[in-house]
């Protein structure tokens, strides 16, 4: 007799137990006996380790001298300077060749604040315009237009390149399954390690940063692209095929339509990307807000430094609201028999407003550009705020710095230095095999054995510590405050708006604070770690609790069991295949800006990653990022394995 599908028992999941077990009395016995074991098993031999970097650095000058792939690079890129130069002159009148803007900062404001309102209502048009108008009014006006006109040039070659491959891939399923491993790995790769061979064939400026940002940013177009168009349904395409279309026009006029949503998604993540990468592409010579910032924090100008950070978050926010208002947009339809006035008057105001701006501005140099020395500052008040903050809780910073880097840092450290690289090779083994068997021991094998023969070991572990310390700081912030907002539906809407907002701050604004609390130091590093990750921690709990089926938690009420019993047994089994996702995201969080935080003196791969981009050395580069990414892909193919595994054991 066919049990109902509500009753039907899961089929018995294989037990890696017993040899997950052996494996993990073996690491821990070759750490307890580390002192007698030979160098060989402590750290990797020197016959281990292979010339990677100098493989790479080979085939670089391969591609750069033998195949002339430096004067293809170096061509393109000045085609793209040209680009950059129109948009250069257009927002702040770069003077390289005859000039035809800037255009007055009251003109990009009305158009910003009109946008918005043809998108989504007068608060996103308070917002596009606000933005536009604080930045000039602050006297940023310069600094940010260097930032925008990279973006502006960078997001539509982005988004064309990966709307290209994700159309390919969807195409071919071949192409597809060489291509899926390769954005894995380029999703995981640290920012800088993108930057490095970028500046061998181009060199540095904003021609280097355009570039390296369209780089950085296809990946998440192809992933959306290639998702909508597999979410096409097939009745739409048998109807267009009815009607007599052609393969091109279905392509055109159905499929593309359809994944619109999807597609524009991909837009948001895209300029998201590009705004994050733009900012990071300072340490390459990007002129702009990132640059400026970089200067001030390596200053400890707090207050001006904030001035930019507030720049750049309203910068993000206004960029993804309007690119997500965009996304969800449906196309309006108006009465027949409406006047062309009416249908279009969001245009018809917008253009007599601009035209008014233009000529006032001819008028009132104030209304064309705001001089540094005509500009608000709010960096004194805050300067002298924080004074008085960290006066007052000085003992307790101190205490707290103290305390973490004397009592759990540094210990921890040393006890991850001090651990035989066998010892970690067969625990990462044991938990592989726990997991998903002898498939992900060896998976978690490779990923840590490379980078046992790069060469890297120690710092690598460095590393490991911080982000492992980070993670479980920020998961003791993240799990209880995420079930606590789960509880009610408006605190949970609220967090969530709250975590949607921070995630689109670039990660370079986190360093602003605790460098403010902490000063330069490992626990500023650790500090800025544990919020950046604690976003995707609280997220997904939410997301995670507010999803379990109702009918369960109220077969659980009708049963007597108490709210505290609901939660336990009920609720958290069930979300926690959807907390491993944020716990995915939080490790892979940690690992970007553990790396993009070196740069305020911590002695991990990122540190030695700056270096290798100080000196252009690209194999020596790619390995360090390859180590980050190898890093990222293993945790990520341990979560995953093991919520897939608790999925199909819940029946989900």
């Amino acid at each position: 007799m066919t049990l109902p599908s509500a009753t039907r028992q899961a089929p018995p999941q294989p037990n890696y137990t017993r040899v997950a077990l052996i494996l993990l009395t073996l690491a821990c016995g070759l750490g307890l006996l580390k002192s007698a074991l030979p160098s060989g098993f402590v750290r990797p031999p020197e016959w281990l380790i292979l010339p990677f970097a100098d493989w790479i650095n080979g085939f670089f000058k391969f591609l750069r001298e033998d195949l002339g792939l430096l004067t293809l690079t170096r061509a393109f890129a000045d085609a793209l300077q040209w680009l950059l130069d129109v948009t250069a002159n257009l927002l702040y009148g770069k003077a390289r060749w005859p000039r035809i803007g800037p255009i007055p900062w009251t003109v990009i404001a009305i158009s910003a604040a009109a946008i918005g309102y043809a998108l989504k209502g007068w608060r996103l048009a308070a917002l596009c315009g606000g933005t536009f108008v604080w930045i000039a009014l602050m006297g940023q006006w310069k600094w940010a237009m260097e930032t925008l006109s990279v973006i502006v040039v960078a997001t539509p070659f982005s988004v064309g390149l990966g709307l290209a491959l994700g159309i390919l891939a969807w195409r071919s399923p071949r192409f597809e399954q060489v291509l899926n491993p390769v954005l894995n790995i380029a999703q995981s790769l640290p920012h800088f390690a993108y930057m490095i061979p970028v500046v061998v064939f181009i060199g540095v400026g904003p021609k280097a940063g355009a570039i390296v940002t369209i780089i950085f940013s296809v990946p998440p177009m192809i992933r959306m692209t290639l998702l909508g168009m597999k979410k096409v349904p097939p009745e739409v395409i048998e109807s267009g095929k009815m009607s007599g279309a052609t393969p091109w026009q279905l392509l055109r006029a159905v499929r593309l339509p359809t994944a619109r949503t999807e597609l524009l998604i991909g837009v948001n993540q895209v300029i998201m990307q590009c705004l994050a990468m733009v900012v990071l592409a300072s340490f390459i010579g990007m002129p702009g807000l990132g640059q400026k910032l970089l200067q001030l924090l390596q200053a400890l100008k707090i207050g001006l430094s904030v001035e930019i950070g507030l720049t750049i978050v309203l910068l993000a926010i206004m960029l993804d609201r309007a690119s997500k208002a965009w996304a969800v947009r449906q196309p309006e339809h108006h009465a027949p028999g409406s006047s062309w006035v009416w249908r279009h008057r969001v245009l018809v105001i917008w253009a007599v407003l601009v035209t008014v701006a233009f000529g006032l501005a001819q008028v009132v140099p104030y209304l064309h550009i705001v001089q540094r020395s005509q500009a608000f500052s709010i960096a004194g008040p805050i300067d002298a705020l924080m004074d008085q903050f960290i006066r007052m809780i000085a003992p307790v910073t101190a205490w707290l710095r103290w305390f973490l880097i004397v009592w759990v840092l540094v210990p921890l450290r040393d006890a991850f230095l001090w651990m035989p690289f066998t010892a970690v090779l067969t625990l990462l083994a044991a938990a592989g095999w726990a997991v998903g068997g002898v498939r992900s021991a060896l998976i978690c094998l490779g990923f840590f054995g490379a980078i046992a023969m790069s060469g890297w070991w120690d710092r690598a572990m460095i590393t490991v510590y911080m982000v492992c310390i980070s993670v479980i700081l920020a998961a003791l912030i993240g799990f209880p405050l995420g079930i606590w907002a789960a509880r009610r539906a408006a605190r949970a809407q609220r967090l969530l708006l709250l975590c949607d907002t921070a995630q689109t701050f670039p990660s370079f604004i986190y360093l602003i604070p605790v460098i403010m609390l902490f000063g330069v130091n490992d626990v500023a590093v650790v500090a800025a770690v544990v919020v950046f990750a604690a976003v995707p921690l609280v997220r997904y709990t939410i997301e995670g609790l507010r999803g379990v089926p109702s009918e369960l938690v109220e077969a659980a009420d009708m049963s007597g069991a108490t709210a505290r019993q609901v939660l336990w047994h009920v609720r958290l089994p069930m979300a926690l295949p959807t907390i491993m996702v944020g716990l995915n995201q939080s490790v892979m969080f940690s690992l970007f800006m553990v790396i993009i935080a070196a740069f305020i003196g911590t002695q991990d791969l990122g540190q030695e990653m700056q270096r290798a981009l100080s000196s252009s050395d690209v194999g020596k580069g790619l390995v360090l990022g390859f180590a980050v990414a190898f890093m990222g892909l293993m945790v990520d193919h341990l979560l995953m394995q093991w919520s897939a595994a608790r999925k199909k054991a819940l029946g989900l």
